[in-house]
């Protein structure tokens, strides 16, 4: 047993206890598979995350990702949450404002020049959803077929199947009971929030890998969206994505196209730091 640093943090939110929680073990070297595994299955959050040194010299440090199920190669609030962590630590990275991440999906960076810290989104594949999924999904989801303005199968890391809905009402009037019991998961829905509100869009994301019925904030499903909207010309400014409201909780992510670099998306928000210390492990 070896003594580390720990945090707890809350992840894309302003407000504290509203986010997205995130355990993050500093110091993991010389941590095997099984014992991270354990770790993230005992603290049963919906990822762990260790922070180990980089194999790529262009990285300020590596990560993996743990569910309490099973190892994810990259997540978003995982992301902001460990580098917020990384830096509360004393990181100091190689780039001034720059971090670099080295996870599963290869280098992420993270800009610390804005508002807030955001990663960039990583590279997504995209594609309709497998043939009858669609039909499928508004089954389980009892939706009426004509409030389901489009679909897409997206892959950056995870795979998400993803519904845009008429509207963010749409979106927070589905129950997702319905999913697990025909065998479907990881479904993201977004739909537009009215003129006036404090943000854009309203996003979901139901029966996602862990046993939760629903996630609270979910960095990567918004950054796989993003990339999504881009691709079909959609995406022609910053937006705010409003997210866990159904579950009591207050998600922010912000969705911004760089005006420098074409292709480039910055999806951002706020880590709470709530709890630091040691742990024996």
């Amino acid at each position: 047993m070896t003594q580390r640093r720990f945090i707890q943090c809350d992840v894309f939110t302003a407000v504290p206890t509203k986010g997205n929680g995130l355990a993050v073990v500093l110091d993991a070297d010389g941590l095997s598979d099984r014992t991270m595994q354990d770790f993230a299955a005992w603290t049963n959050l919906a990822e762990t995350s260790f922070l180990l040194p980089p194999e790529d010299a262009a990285a300020d440090y590596r990560l993996r990702i743990f569910t309490p199920e099973r190892e994810l190669p990259f997540a978003g609030h995982p992301t902001l949450g460990s580098c917020a962590a990384w830096l509360h630590g004393g990181g100091v990275p190689i780039e001034a404002g720059l971090v670099r991440q080295e996870c599963g999906v290869g280098l992420v960076e993270i800009d610390l020049t804005g508002a807030t810290p955001a990663f960039a989104a990583p590279p997504t594949q995209i594609g309709p959803l497998p043939e009858g999924h669609q039909a499928a999904l508004v089954r389980a989801l009892e939706l009426l077929s004509e409030r389901v303005v489009r679909s897409a199968w997206l892959n950056n890391g995870p795979d998400w199947n993803v519904l845009e809905l008429e509207s963010a009402d749409d979106v927070l009037a589905v129950e997702p009971a319905g999913l697990r019991a025909a065998g479907l998961h990881d479904v993201g829905l977004i739909g537009p929030q009215p003129a006036g509100s404090d943000s854009d869009y309203e996003v979901r994301l139901l029966a996602p890998p862990t046993a939760m019925s629903e996630d609270p904030i979910t960095g990567s499903l918004n950054a796989a969206i993003a990339q999504w909207m881009a691709a079909e010309g959609r995406l022609s400014g910053p937006v705010t994505v409003r997210q866990g409201t159904r579950l009591g909780r207050e998600g922010r992510v912000t969705i911004t196209p760089s005006t420098k670099d074409p292709g480039r998306i910055l999806i951002g928000g706020e880590t709470q730091i709530l709890i630091k210390g040691t742990l024996e492990l």
